[in-house]
């Protein structure tokens, strides 16, 4: 393995990157590394995962390559040694001529640290060309009256070596009439030169044959040989001369073939065949021979093909003149070729960091890239530019290598995709140019939660919906992309009248539709209320929730309620008591009823369907008061039958229908009376009927009079007739409800208040003593005011047990017919 030296490093700042945010770090280090010519492919130039402090296995993990500029990839990276190798035959010759020394000079890129190290590999080189002879065989023509002492110009050998393996030496086989002189020039070239050591005579050996060795001085030394054959001629004693020994000419690269470059022209005094001059080559490489003509008689040198300064800047040649007699003369030529701007630049993308992520700092690296034009001068010179882009900025880092840069924070939601365009252009006159067009894609992350179309959702559901109906559908936005915009739908945990929400809605994680998990009932609850979340599958995931109240519409589904005048358990009817002596708009009774709906499928109106005897009572649309139409007279019935009908607003309407039993009496003991008049059928149990009957009476009996007692004490105490006769006259046509001005009565009322169920059933008839009545709250202002002592509730004094409680109007207990 050759010697490598390398200069000292630089100060290495060390940073821990995430993707794509890395910062540039120059480099002035240069590595060196030497490697003969002619090796094998796959020779070791130098260990360059030493040099840069990895260990061979990483090289691939950090993205280590060669850049270099040529089409032909010199060396290559071995990831097994970790080495700098050969990738092919090296001839040193070919790269650099007969420059010494001849330096390779290429980039290593440690991609993941977006780091350049400078590599210069000089190539030895090794003896493996002999010199040679542009002509095996020449011919010298030398006068017979040429004096000892003249000299005559031979061919040179060409080696394209350099150094200690370069040309060295020539040697002439011996002859006693010439010998060999080398003459060194300025720029070291060795020229041999013919030297004529005594007279020759023509007529005595007309030609001589000699043999010119070149030789370098390599190991092993290598030689070649030519054959020169002198002939002897007559006298001719001048030689050709030129006008000037050297011809130097300028011209451009893009010279049309077949181009006059110079005309070179030499002098001869002599005359005839001595004086006439041809011109031709003398020391000329097979390239240029391919490249320029020069006109054998006129001494006129053309272009014949088209140059390229980029290969080769300047050409230098020598041009021989002879005469007929073989006197020869000769000059250098030197031609310039001239730079001209027919080159564009080339840009090379080195390392294109995409995706890059939206969140990269200011600064990330996204692409390097190295520009560069293969003219010279100003023609040579790139300066890169981008379009006018605040998101990029362009660097020139090291040499001719770039960096395009983020200048800011990306937003992938604003735009996922960049086209950036790259001008690389010479200075050259007319400058040329180079677009390369770079697709950048930003890579999404997680910094965007769903998002709802609104700040909150009402929903109005009619109630009795049926169950796992879909009710609503809310959406939410999520502008990022992939994973991270896949939103799912979710409930936030609540209770509803102390039942999870779950158990009223479930809504579709995926589609974001709510489904109704019951038939809601608006009497139950009016509306729910939740929050709605989203969240996408980012990580770490994002979410937003949105209010949403689901509002039930109220279905006309409940029928009217009849609250008062309830009806026993057992199904007997209820009895209300009219007196006889009642006037038009007494008030006999007050159908209460509710409808558990609202609104207008629960405003509610009473109508009087049906009644024994039409046009004597009279219900109010409103308030479902049951009043007397007329005076009742004698022949009206003592029981009143009466259907009354409570229906609602609804769509369609609902109704609901009370039967009531009007007792027409002035008196309990006329109702008994009445009552005893009632045919009853036929029963075994009919005595037992008989009996409570009968007790019934006896009560009643008892209870009047001590009512009359307790009237005729009170009577007594009144001071004045006029007082006795205001009592008396108050008290006629009042029922006997309705006598409960003396406090005595109401004492005996409290008392002995009772409520029969009579039914023709004896065996399951019942004497109940009810509990306080409810005419306090079902009476009108009319019928009762708040002076009366009456309208106090009143409770029972003797319960009984598991006795149904019927609520009656104030005033005489009804009586309660049962058929049971």
């Amino acid at each position: 393995m050759a010697a490598r030296t390398k200069s000292p490093p630089c100060r290495r700042l060390v940073f821990l990157l995430p993707l794509l945010g890395m910062l540039w770090e120059a480099t002035a280090r240069q590595i060196r590394y030497s490697v003969p010519e002619e090796t094998e492919r796959g020779y070791i130039v130098g260990n360059i995962s030493k040099d840069l402090g990895l260990e061979p296995r990483e090289l691939p993990e950090h993205g280590v390559r060669i850049i270099s500029k040529g089409k032909i990839q010199l060396f290559s990276l071995s990831p097994r040694s970790g080495g700098l190798v050969t990738a092919g035959r090296i001839d040193r010759e070919e790269l650099c001529a007969q420059s010494a020394p001849c330096l390779l000079s290429f980039k290593v890129l440690v991609e993941d640290r977006v780091k350049l190290y400078g590599v210069e590999v000089e190539v030895t080189d090794i003896n493996d060309n002999a010199p040679k002879f542009e002509a095996e065989n020449l011919v010298v023509k030398i006068s017979e009256i040429a004096a000892p002492g003249a000299r005559y110009p031979l061919p040179e050998a060409v080696d394209p070596d350099v150094g200690i393996n370069s040309l060295q030496n020539y040697q002439l086989s011996p002859n006693r009439h010439f010998s060999l002189h080398l003459q060194t020039g300025d720029d070291g070239t060795i020229n041999p030169e013919l030297v004529l050591e005594s007279t020759l005579d023509r007529e005595e050996e007309p030609t001589h044959l000699l043999v010119l060795t070149a030789s370098d001085g390599g190991d092993p030394r290598r030689s070649s040989t030519a054959l020169i054959q002198v002939t002897v001629l007559d006298t001719n004693d001048n030689a050709p001369v030129f006008e000037q020994p050297v011809y130097r000419v300028k011209v451009l690269e893009n010279v049309a073939p077949g181009t006059l470059l110079l005309t070179v022209r030499a002098s001869d005094p002599d005359e005839g065949a001595n004086g006439k001059v041809t011109y031709k080559f003398r020391k000329i490489n097979e390239k240029q021979s391919l490249l320029y003509h020069l006109h054998e008689n006129t001494g006129e040198m053309t272009v014949v093909k088209n140059l390229d300064y980029e290969e080769c800047s300047s050409y230098e040649m020598e041009i021989q003149a002879e005469d007929g007699g073989g006197l020869k003369g000769r000059a250098k030529v030197v031609i310039m070729v001239e730079d001209v701007n027919d080159n564009r630049p080339e840009v090379t993308i080195t390392s294109l960091f995409s995706p890059v992520r939206e969140d990269a700092p200011p600064g990330t690296v996204i692409v390097l890239f190295n520009a560069h034009d293969q003219d010279s001068g100003k023609n040579g010179q790139v300066v890169c530019s981008i379009q006018e882009n605040p998101s990029f900025k362009l660097e020139n880092s090291v040499d001719d290598y770039y960096r395009l840069l983020t200048a800011q924070i990306l937003d992938r939601e604003k735009a996922s995709v960049y086209n950036i365009t790259v001008t690389a252009t010479d200075r050259g006159t007319p400058s040329m140019s180079t677009e390369i067009h770079i697709t950048l894609y930003v890579a999404d992350i997680n910094d965007n939660p769903p998002t709802f179309s609104q700040t909150s959702y009402s929903v109005y559901v009619p109630e009795n919906n049926p169950r796992g109906t879909s009710i609503f559908s809310v959406t939410a936005y999520d502008p990022d992309d992939s994973e991270n915009a896949k939103v799912t739908y979710s409930l936030v945990e609540n209770t509803i009248q102390g039942a999870p929400l779950s158990s009223y809605i479930s809504i579709n994680s995926d589609t974001g539709v709510l489904y109704a998990l019951q038939s809601f009932d608006y009497e139950q609850f009016q509306n729910l209320q939740m929050q709605v979340k989203a969240s996408d599958s980012g990580q770490p995931p994002l979410s937003s929730n949105v209010s949403l109240t689901v509002f039930l519409l109220d279905q006309n589904d409940n029928a009217p309620q009849i609250l008062y005048p309830s009806l026993p358990t057992d199904g007997s009817t209820g009895v209300e008591l009219a007196p006889r002596s009642a006037e038009p708009g007494y008030l006999v009774t007050k159908v209460v009823a509710v409808d558990r709906d609202s609104g207008q499928n629960a405003w509610l109106s009473y109508r009087l369907l049906k009644a024994s005897e039409p046009g004597l009572f009279t219900v109010g649309l409103r308030s479902g008061e049951v009043r007397t139409a007329r005076a009742l007279l004698d022949r009206d019935s003592l029981k009143q039958s009466l259907l009354v009908a409570v229906q609602d607003h609804g769509e369609p309407p609902l109704s609901a229908t009370i039967t009531l039993t009007v007792a027409v009496a002035d008196s309990i003991p006329a109702i008994l009376a009445d009552l005893g008049s009632i045919n009853t059928p036929a029963d075994p149990d009919s005595d037992i009927t008989l009996y409570l009957v009968v007790a019934v009476a006896v009560v009643s009996c008892v209870f009047l009079l001590f009512v009359l007692v307790l009237l005729a004490l009170r009577l007594r105490r009144w001071h004045t007739s006029h007082l006795l006769q205001a009592g008396t006259s108050a008290l006629t046509g009042v029922p006997a409800s309705h006598i409960v001005g003396v406090q005595g009565v109401q004492t005996f009322l409290q008392a002995y208040s009772q409520e029969f169920s009579l039914t023709p059933d004896s065996g399951k008839s019942h004497l109940i003593f009810p509990q306080p009545n409810y005419a306090d709250t079902l009476l009108s202002q009319e019928s009762c005011g708040k002076s009366e002592p009456l309208c106090s509730s009143v409770e029972s004094k003797f319960p009984i047990d598991d006795t149904p409680l019927v609520p009656v109007s104030l005033g005489v207990p009804p009586f309660i017919m049962s058929d049971n």
